[in-house]
């Protein structure tokens, strides 16, 4: 496959860090969102508040986070990234692939059963159980998720591990 020119390169790294940028704010007010449900009075704003945090995993979150590792695949694959020169990137890899198995398995799992009890139990999901778990694993989990994806950022930013030492191709093993 051949390599992106720099001008390809650019912008494919501006698709990227706009993915990126959208996931990481969307979290965000997930998060803010979800603080703010804790004191909620009114069994409409309660629901409303969870509905607010669903509709913004489901239609800002997952198309962000699937659109940051596509792009982020095609800079390793056409670039001189590579997928496993430089741990910078792959720390990004594992980080993000972490924050995609923990969003899909645990995080938004919690948000729709949340949404769904305040739908159906108004303030009185506040009591139950099973809310109060979920609504925690919500507010908890997306102040992971902000925290993780400001380190990726970071990474990204300061690429704070150099390449990784390669063995020379021509070398033969002697074993």
């Amino acid at each position: 496959m051949p390599k992106l020119s720099v001008n390809q390169k650019n912008w494919l790294l501006s698709a990227h860090v706009g993915f990126a940028a959208l996931w990481t704010g969307a979290v965000l007010s997930m998060f803010l969102l979800s603080l703010r449900n804790t004191k909620s009075t009114n069994a409409d704003v309660l629901n409303a508040l969870d509905s607010a945090i669903n509709l913004l995993d489901d239609w800002i979150v997952i198309p962000s986070a699937i659109g940051s590792v596509v792009t982020a695949t095609f800079l390793c694959w056409m670039t001189n990234y590579g997928f496993t020169k430089f741990y910078w990137v792959i720390t990004k890899w594992v980080l993000t692939t972490g924050l995609v198995v923990f969003g899909t398995f645990w995080l938004f799992p919690w948000g729709n059963a949340a949404e769904k009890l305040s739908e159906q139990e108004g303030l009185q999901a506040l009591g139950n159980p099973v809310y109060g778990f979920d609504a925690k694993g919500v507010l908890l989990g997306t102040l992971t998720q902000v925290l993780f994806l400001a380190v990726i950022i970071g990474i990204s930013v300061l690429k704070p591990w150099g390449r990784r030492p390669m063995k020379a191709k021509s070398q033969v093993n002697t074993n």
